[in-house]
């Protein structure tokens, strides 16, 4: 039940559906009571609050700082040692990003944006990593179809890695219980985790309360950018809506878990 009330709240509280619910609500207000002014103050409000999470500038800043917590993985050349860091790691985490499950797709095309480019990193890591094995992680398809994990799994075969390289974990319906899992799986062993840029440092805080030995190995960034630029603050687009949404609820998802001591 607690998972359901998570997920519920937490979306109400994204930008788009609250800004949403309070227009709404100021104009019923508005229009069917005696409060006139406070529902047109809601109206107002609710309208404000979108435009300014839909700032291209206002969504960069605020993904940046989530994003700027871990540096990238460098290019590894192929006549080069690995770091010692990453040449510790017993296997290579890739946490899931979501998928569209449809028959006769490859499994590359079902993937998520965020999944595939999470999984491609992976991938890149597996290449110079042979003995480290690569843990995939989704949860079941309530529709019947294969579970993310067992869809990363197959990407991955495609991609060149051996399937009894793979481990699945497909129980998991969140980063908190994936934390567990992996924790259940590789022990005290190093585990290089790949996941978002702007969700690592939820699921290093996660991973490491569970004694998880994580390296964090970031994908899938959101800004793509050093610096926040003036000309952005005088852009509004879907695009700075959805940094914003994914700040939102990272900074969120962090909070609560703080808040019950898991994180």
């Amino acid at each position: 039940m607690l998972f359901w009330l998570k997920k519920v709240a937490g979306f109400w509280l994204m930008p788009l559906p609250l800004s949403l619910a309070i227009v709404a609500a100021g104009a019923l207000m508005w229009r069917f009571t005696a409060r006139r002014k406070l529902g047109l103050r809601l109206v107002t409000g609710g309208l404000l609050w979108l435009c300014v999470f839909s700032n291209v500038g206002v969504g960069t800043w605020l993904v940046r700082g989530l994003e700027n917590r871990f540096p990238a993985i460098p290019e590894l050349a192929a006549d080069a040692p690995l770091p010692a860091s990453l040449a510790s790691c017993h296997y290579i985490v890739v946490l899931g990003g979501g998928h569209s499950y449809v028959e006769g797709w490859s499994a590359n095309n079902q993937l998520s944006a965020s999944a595939l480019s999470r999984l491609v990193e992976a991938v890149r890591l597996s290449l110079r990593m042979p003995n480290a094995r690569l843990i995939v992680s989704g949860p079941a398809d309530p529709q019947g179809g294969p579970s993310h994990a067992r869809v990363l799994a197959d990407a991955s075969v495609s991609l060149g890695v051996a399937r009894d390289r793979i481990i699945e974990i497909s129980t998991a319906r969140d980063t908190e219980e994936e934390a567990v899992a992996i924790r259940a799986i590789a022990g005290q062993s190093p585990v290089a985790l790949v996941t978002s840029a702007w969700h690592l440092p939820r699921a290093m805080a996660l991973c490491r309360r569970q004694g998880v030995d994580a390296l964090a190995c970031p994908s899938d960034y959101a800004a793509r950018t050093i610096k926040v630029k003036l000309k952005d603050f005088i852009n509004w687009n879907v695009g700075g809506l959805e940094r914003s949404t994914k700040a939102t609820y990272e900074w969120i998802g962090l909070s609560w878990a703080r808040l019950r001591s898991k994180a």
